[in-house]
């Protein structure tokens, strides 16, 4: 078992409720292997936790640019909530030792386990919250977080445009934008393809490319200007 007060002094946090602590490390696949714990899993501490990390980051974003339009802040946001982002503050401040989980699940090293990471780092957020309150969680999340956030940045525009459009369409619409090929001109060995980027029914932008993949990257790239959130 991990020493788990010695996980949180590292971190400079102090639990009133020490079970919340445990709660938020703890995933499902370890009750399910475990059947005598007594404890819960993390996912209502997770859900509180993202909520928390939708507000606070918002609020930083909106304060860190206060000349910059609605889309920059969407993307510096993105830059810093997602899987990635998070998965690795999760490994560098310990959580990746302190974590309980199955068997099965510790085994995994790939994006699975990143996932399971960044979710835990929203759920010790929601721990943080409720034991402390939230000047307390928005003050964790400056440290360990908001001091990267130029990093992650770099890192994210870094990205292809498909990946970040889908992020910031998940984040601001909550739906998954789809491509659609329009049109294919030209001989088999130069072909040029038309593809059309749409969020739920409505086509937002066009690209055009030597290949449908490319056609998308440039329909994603034309749909963030669009959409006004590169």
């Amino acid at each position: 078992m991990p020493d788990f007060s010695t996980f949180a002094k590292r971190l400079g946090l102090s639990f009133h409720n020490p079970n919340l602590l445990v709660e938020a490390l703890t995933h499902r696949s370890y009750l399910n292997e475990h059947r005598e714990y007594m404890g819960s899993h993390n996912e209502r501490l997770e859900f509180l936790g993202d909520a928390v990390l939708q507000l606070s980051s918002a609020d930083f974003v909106f304060k860190k640019f206060p000349a910059k339009p609605e889309g920059h802040l969407s993307q510096y946001r993105a830059a810093m909530v997602n899987a990635v982002a998070l998965g690795k503050i999760a490994t560098e401040i310990g959580i990746n030792d302190a974590i309980l989980l199955s068997k099965g699940e510790a085994k995994d090293t790939g994006r699975a386990r990143q996932i399971i990471l960044a979710d835990t780092f929203e759920a010790l957020l929601g721990a943080i919250y409720l034991d402390q309150g939230y000047e307390v969680a928005n003050t964790f999340l400056h440290t360990y977080l908001y001091s990267r956030g130029d990093e992650f940045a770099a890192l994210y525009i870094e990205k292809d445009a498909k990946s970040r459009f889908q992020e910031i369409a998940q984040e601001k619409r909550g739906v998954t934008p789809s491509y659609e090929t329009l049109s294919e001109e030209g001989p088999d060995h130069a072909k040029l393809f038309t593809v059309g980027v749409f969020i739920g029914t409505k086509e937002v932008a066009r690209g055009e490319g030597q290949s449908k993949q490319e056609a998308e990257q440039s329909a994603a790239e034309a749909g963030l200007r669009a959409m006004q959130w590169s």
